[in-house]
C-alpha cells in the first residue's frame, strides 16, 4: 500500500506525462489521464523554422530565453534543418537573458554563456531586466514557449527593441476533448481528488474547455472546494489563480517536487 493509495488525481500534462504518471502510481495514486493541449512537433513546425530563418537574416543584439526544455527544443529542430550552428553563432554574438536555472543549464549545455539570469525564474524578471538593457533600436530575439506573452514582450517593443520571437511548442486543443470532459466531470462529481497542472496553456486550457462543455461555474465551484489544484509553479497557476481558484505549489519549480508535494498534501 502507497502513501496516495486510493487518491484520485487528475493530470492534464502532454508532453513528459508518462514520467509524471509513473511517479504518482508508484505510490499508489489512481492516475486519470487527459491531456488538455496537443504540442505541434518541432521539426514539422513551419513558423517555428520560418522565425529561425528570419533571426538568421542579420545580426542579434540580444535574446532571451524563457525555458531550458524550449531552447534545447528549438536547437534540435533547428539541427533538423542544418542551421544549428548557424543559431549557435547568431545567438552567442548576442547578450542572453535567461529566465532561471533550467534555461541557463541548456545554454551552458549548448556552449552559450548567459549575460544575465533571473534570480526568480519569473518572466517578469526576466524581460523587466531586459527592457532596462538599452534595447532600444536593438534587434531581440525572444525564444517562447507554449504560448505567447505580450504582457512582457510589449515592454520590449515600447523600449523600442526590434523584435524575432520564436515559439517551440506551440499548442492547440486535443483532437478528440471526451477525456478532458471526463476529468471535468469527475471534479465536479467529486471523484478526482485533486488535479496536477505543468503549464500554463494546459491549465488555461482546461478552463476553456470546460467553459465549452457548459459546466465552467460547476467545475470552478470544485476547484475552490474540495478538489486540490497542485500546479508546478506560478506561471502554470496563474489562469488559475486568475479565475479565483486557490492553487498549491512545491517550493522548486520542478515535477518531481510537484510529486512530493501531492504525497504531503493528500496522502492517507
Amino acid at each position: 500500500m502507497g502513501e496516495l493509495s486510493g487518491v484520485a488525481i487528475g493530470v492534464t500534462a502532454e508532453r513528459r506525462a508518462d514520467d509524471f504518471i509513473a511517479a504518482l502510481e508508484r505510490y499508489g495514486a489512481d492516475v486519470r489521464h487527459a491531456p488538455t493541449i496537443t504540442i505541434i512537433p518541432l521539426d514539422a513546425d513551419p513558423e517555428l523554422r520560418a522565425g529561425t530563418e528570419e533571426l538568421l537574416t542579420s545580426p542579434v543584439g540580444f535574446t532571451a530565453i524563457t525555458t531550458g526544455a524550449g531552447f534545447r527544443g528549438w536547437l534540435a529542430a533547428a539541427d533538423g534543418w542544418g542551421l544549428r550552428d548557424r543559431l549557435l553563432t547568431a545567438l552567442g554574438e548576442s547578450r542572453i537573458y535567461a529566465r532561471g536555472p533550467k534555461a541557463v543549464g541548456a545554454l551552458r549545455g549548448a556552449g552559450l554563456q548567459e549575460s544575465f539570469s533571473a534570480a526568480s525564474e519569473s518572466n517578469a524578471e526576466l524581460f523587466g531586466a531586459l527592457a532596462e538593457a538599452g534595447i532600444e533600436g536593438e534587434r531581440v530575439a525572444v525564444q517562447l514557449h507554449g504560448t505567447p506573452l505580450p504582457e512582457h514582450t510589449s515592454t520590449l517593443e515600447r523600449a523600442g527593441a526590434r523584435l524575432v520571437a520564436v515559439q517551440p511548442y506551440r499548442w492547440y486543443s486535443p483532437p478528440d476533448v471526451t477525456p478532458v470532459h471526463g476529468l471535468i466531470d469527475a471534479a465536479i462529481a467529486g471523484d478526482l481528488d485533486a488535479l496536477a497542472f505543468t503549464s500554463a496553456p494546459a491549465a488555461a486550457n482546461f478552463l476553456t474547455l470546460a467553459r465549452d462543455h457548459g459546466r465552467y461555474d460547476e467545475l470552478l465551484t470544485a476547484l475552490r472546494g474540495p478538489v486540490v489544484c497542485a500546479c508546478v509553479g506560478p506561471v502554470t497557476a496563474a489562469p488559475l489563480e486568475e479565475a479565483g481558484v486557490r492553487t498549491r505549489q512545491p517550493d522548486r519549480q520542478r515535477l518531481g517536487a510537484l510529486v512530493k508535494l501531492l504525497v504531503t498534501t493528500l496522502k492517507v
